[in-house]
């Protein structure tokens, strides 16, 4: 069984090296705390912070997967953030018509990156580089007269601080979080399951049932830890609730789809794609439409959990989203990535900056530690590509 373990990590270092990582990270940040770093409140903290990056990664993924790249969401998030912040204080508009008209600009945006890489031709680069000027100017152009839109809508503010209701309290464990949980777990295992079957049926290999029952029982301990600790603080928040949302509609929409089949065909190969009949133009516009609908929701996010548009909002989320992306796995060759490991990737660099923040260490090392760990992301990717 040992072995099999040994063999198992071996044959999918790519994919297991990132939750080795992050279980590295959690414990070393544990002991150097006193275990101040795996307390509710921290958890909890870290999970809120990490979500508007994480919703950018995971379309971030898509993205560089298809070997392209998008420098304008950070901008377009903080403008949009803007404008739904105009939209609720200024124009008066009822929360559940704000947010569909920003996630719908947000579409149009991504949409337009798409026409310039797809039609007109221009490297995915330059064209969203324009954009990130573009989008910034806008934004220092709507907050420029008060410098802070501040939001007093109580709804739209709860999507960034606000946590779903306990409904009932069991030894101070918030009920609905714990049956949110069961359930996650619930689903995981079925998926696996039927995954394992579908295998099966078609001849492929698959992991002896020990070592199965094995992955199953400790991922379901991982899920059932986490919903114990956020179970007693306040429970699962709303933008932990999206971002599980976000996760689990795009990790259906990849593995279960032609569209993502057709997603990782264009990645592999451009080309080879074209000639099989895949509409390359077509996938282009689908992912960058998606990165922009994401860009949106993490603008929503951001400007939720600060009750307030700044002039500062946006900056660097791109840089921070294509960082969670290539630290979760993503092949900077195009055609390799999952959304479930840019999820991870955003939970280590949040778990980085967590960690530092509480042992006191300077933003200048801060800064330059992330930098090394998204260096070793690539020259792991490098590595292990070399190494088949």
């Amino acid at each position: 069984m040992y072995q099999e373990a040994k063999t198992l990590i071996r044959a999918n270092i790519r994919e297991y090296g990132m939750y080795i990582a992050l279980f590295v990270i959690i414990l070393v940040f544990t002991i150097m705390t006193d275990g101040l770093f795996i307390s509710s409140r921290n958890i909890s903290n870290l999970l809120d912070s990490a979500g508007y990056i994480a919703v950018l990664a995971v379309a971030m993924t898509l993205i560089i997967v298809i070997r392209h790249i998008d420098l304008s969401v950070g901008f377009v998030a903080g403008f949009l953030g803007a404008i739904a912040a105009i939209l609720l204080t200024q124009a008066g508009v009822p929360v559940y018509i704000a947010i569909p008209i920003i996630l719908i600009l947000g579409i149009l945006v991504g949409l337009f990156n798409g026409l310039l890489v797809a039609q007109v031709g221009i490297p995915s680069f330059v064209a969203t580089l324009a954009g990130m000027l573009i989008f910034r100017g806008a934004l220092l152009q709507v907050t420029e007269k008060t410098g802070t839109i501040i939001i007093q809508n109580d709804a739209f503010n709860a999507i960034g601080n606000g946590y779903i209701p306990s409904l009932l309290e069991v030894n101070g464990l918030h009920l609905l979080s714990l049956l949110v949980g069961l359930a996650g777990i619930l689903v995981y295992i079925y998926s696996e399951i039927s995954n394992r079957n579908n295998k099966l049926k078609y001849k492929f290999d698959v992991l002896s049932k020990p070592m199965f029952l094995l992955k199953l029982a400790f991922v379901s301990v991982i899920i059932a830890y986490i919903t114990w600790i956020l179970a007693g603080y306040n429970g699962f928040s709303w933008t932990v609730v999206i971002m599980l949302a976000v996760v689990f509609v795009y990790h259906f929409l990849t593995t279960k789809t032609v569209l993502g089949r057709h997603i990782y065909a264009v990645g592999s190969n451009p080309e080879a794609a074209h000639l099989s009949g895949i509409n390359v133009k077509k996938i282009t516009y689908i992912v960058f439409g998606s990165m922009g609908m994401m860009a949106a929701l993490s603008g929503i996010l951001f400007t939720a959990r600060l009750q307030s548009a700044t002039t500062t909002a946006g900056t660097l989320f791109e840089l921070d989203a294509i960082a969670a992306a290539y630290v979760g796995g993503v092949s900077a060759a195009g055609g390799v990535g999952k959304v479930t490991g840019a999820i991870i990737g955003a939970i280590v660099m949040a778990s980085l900056s967590s960690g530092m923040n509480l042992l006191g260490v300077g933003i200048s090392y801060q800064y330059m530690i992330r930098g090394g760990v998204l260096a070793g992301a690539v020259i792991f990717d490098v590595m292990t590509r070399k190494s088949k």
